[in-house]
């Protein structure tokens, strides 16, 4: 066959290995790490669904080297831990039988041991230590590494390494980024030695370049070292691109891979993983400068997901693989898709930084768009009915669609009746949004994907008890979705209001002097867009905090967003009267004030269509309640709800 993305999908030598496309997984910590530090079942699961889906490579993150130094709650690996070994054995074994090769990351994360963990004041308990002694900048001390330590942690990576090879996998990443352990001694900001490890750059280089060293000995000749890398820490103090070009070629004839990411952790995090204000392909540049330096293939990351784009950037030699982390949780069958030409079927990442949070949070891992993750043991199939009946999804926003493709695969008969002219619900009001655009676009893809699966569509049908009555199905899926909320306020109806809902269809009637009411997490990004196009904004917001409803990952972005657009914010302050000239708002003291501004955006947020709901509740015999109509949350639980409702039908 011909393929629409050859590049993508051409083999590649590293090493003595071949991979079978240049589409890798990038690595993802694991969620479900035993009380000993192995690799649990859930996890190995969620490696391995990237294998399924086409991926190249699939790295399993972090393996932690020497607990003795970095007592993180991570991987770890060692033959006295009863089970470490086999842990790691049946995930190479779960990736590697579908075709993908197994690699795993081998990591340190010196001063900064224990950021995963969810109990944050356990931190206070380990030992930091980096190359140079100092305070952090959250106040834990952090030891400078002794010669001895230096030799055991270097020592420790050619251990785990060999135990590695020996378990199956087939290549070793060395995690030299990010501001983790080696990167520390790479950077000038973090390494402040007076020995043969600090000062200049040859200095700094030699702890990595002494742990390269143990790994190939442990592995041998022609087996695969990636090393993995920030070709610029973007912080002042930090190493720059140059020098990061530098520091590649130095360490090249060590590897069989670069692979170039960007930023530090302390310094950035929205850099190192971008967020959805940054351009995709943000750092693609890095590997491109690095890869005219270097004999070595060079990897790129961070924020691709789009076929055409990563299509170009291997056919125009700025790098020879791709990794992807985001983009392959939000559909791990993306790979699969680039090779038989499915791409308008992919799932894009949102970069909405769910499963960032959630790992965070609560130590899961969950996808807005893909109610799988996290949850694999539970089945990635859906299975055929044996007894197919007839379904109603009342509502074609990302719920319902998702409900609606799941039973229509299950083989049931599915009706999807949506009462405004075009699917997507709450998504269509993203398309004037260029930094969330993938949200439209999610909607635009389910509506494909539930046509393809051979669901009758009927728009413009508003769904109620007699309709339900006379179409006789047999289940029922509520998916009514949420509506604005729009309090008593006077003037809140008036021609200078826009309901941010509606923006998307009334962008020509805003002004230049912007005021959005409402501080949450849809009138925060609104705002932000709209101070992109040039226009002064006012954000008011009655609570003390802007985007409480944002999660942890994405929210601190959020606001550094708001600062850096120069949006004028009010808090603590509540909205009385709207008028011609602005909002008149009132404080803590009832005294008043107008924020000033000729258009209004209401941003107040939404509330569930309960009426709707309980005029449907009795109308078959399976009746399924999901998303915005229950609560008004996200489209996380919207999708995840809709896929389990036509699972239990």
């Amino acid at each position: 066959m011909k393929r629409k993305f050859p590049n993508l999908s051409k083999p590649i030598q590293i090493g003595n290995v071949n991979f079978r496309n240049r589409m890798f997984s990038a690595p993802m910590g694991g969620t479900d790490i035993t009380a000993d530090c192995t690799i649990g079942r859930a996890s190995t699961a969620f490696y391995e669904l990237r294998a399924k889906g086409g991926a190249g490579a699939v790295t399993v993150s972090e393996l932690v080297v020497h607990p003795k130094t970095e007592g993180s709650h991570m991987f770890h690996l060692d033959l006295q831990t009863v089970g470490a070994l086999s842990s790691f054995t049946y995930t190479a074994d779960a990736i590697r039988r579908h075709g993908s090769i197994a690699s795993v990351e081998l990591s340190h994360s010196g001063q900064f041991a224990g950021t995963y963990l969810t109990d944050k004041n356990k931190k206070q308990g380990l030992a930091q230590w980096g190359p140079s002694e100092g305070l952090r900048s959250d106040g834990l001390p952090v030891k400078a590494l002794t010669q001895e330590l230096i030799d055991e942690i270097v020592a420790a990576y050619g251990d785990c390494a060999a135990l590695a090879k020996r378990a199956g996998f087939e290549m070793i990443m060395v995690h030299g980024g990010h501001g983790w352990l080696v990167n520390q001694f790479l950077s000038p900001f973090f390494n402040r030695r007076t020995d043969k490890y600090g000062g200049s750059l040859e200095n700094r280089v030699r702890f990595a370049q002494e742990v390269l060293d143990s790994v190939r000995k442990a592995v041998g000749p022609g087996f695969p070292i990636e090393f993995r890398m920030s070709g610029s820490e973007f912080f002042d103090s930090g190493y720059d691109l140059a020098e990061g070009v530098e520091i590649a070629k130095l360490l090249e004839s060590r590897v069989d891979l670069l692979h170039i990411s960007a930023g530090t952790y302390q310094q950035g995090f929205s850099i190192t993983h971008p967020s959805m204000f940054e351009s995709h392909g943000r750092n693609v540049f890095l590997a491109a400068e690095i890869k005219k330096h270097v004999s070595v293939p060079v990897a790129t990351i961070g924020g691709l997901n789009d076929p055409e784009m990563m299509e170009e950037i291997i056919a125009s030699g700025k790098a020879d693989v791709i990794y992807m982390a985001r983009a392959l949780l939000a559909d791990p069958e993306l790979p699969r898709k680039v090779m038989s030409n499915r791409d308008e079927d992919i799932i894009y990442c949102l970069r909405c930084f769910t499963c960032m949070a959630e790992r965070a949070v609560t130590s899961t891992r969950r996808c807005t768009v893909n109610p799988l993750i996290g949850r694999e043991l539970d089945g990635t199939e859906v299975i055929p009915t044996s007894l197919p009946v007839k379904v109603l999804v009342a509502g074609g926003g990302p719920g319902g669609l998702k409900a609606a493709i799941t039973a229509a695969k299950r083989g049931h008969e599915v009706i999807l009746c949506e009462k405004e002219d075009q699917l997507g619900g709450i998504l269509k009001s993203e398309q004037a949004i260029p930094f969330k655009y993938e949200m439209y676009q999610l909607g635009v893809t389910l509506e494909k994907m539930a046509r393809d699966a051979g669901v009758d569509i009927r728009l413009n049908t508003e769904v109620t008890k007699e309709y339900v009555e006379n179409e006789n199905v047999d289940a029922l899926i509520i998916a009514v979705g949420s509506e604005p909320l729009l309090p008593p306020i006077p003037g809140l109806d008036g021609e200078n209001v826009i309901v941010v809902n509606n923006y998307y269809l009334e962008k020509e009637k805003v002004t230049d002097e912007v005021i959005v009411l409402g501080g949450g997490l849809a009138g925060c990004e609104a705002a932000i867009h709209l101070a992109q196009e040039g226009k002064t904004v006012h954000l008011v917001e009655m609570r003390e905090e802007l985007a409480i409803d944002a999660n942890i990952r994405h929210r601190p972005i959020l606001l550094k967003e708001i600062e850096k657009q120069k949006i004028q914010v009010h808090t603590g302050l509540k909205g009385l009267r709207v008028i011609a000239d602005g909002v008149i708002c009132a404080d803590s003291t009832a005294e008043e004030q107008l924020i000033p501004g000729t258009t209004v955006i209401c941003a107040l947020g939404q509330k569930a269509r309960r009426n709707v709901v309980e005029n449907l509740i009795d109308c078959a015999p399976y009746v399924a309640q999901i998303g915005d109509c229950v609560k008004a949350s996200t489209i996380t639980t919207a999708v995840y709800q809709g896929y389990h409702a036509a699972l239990d039908i």
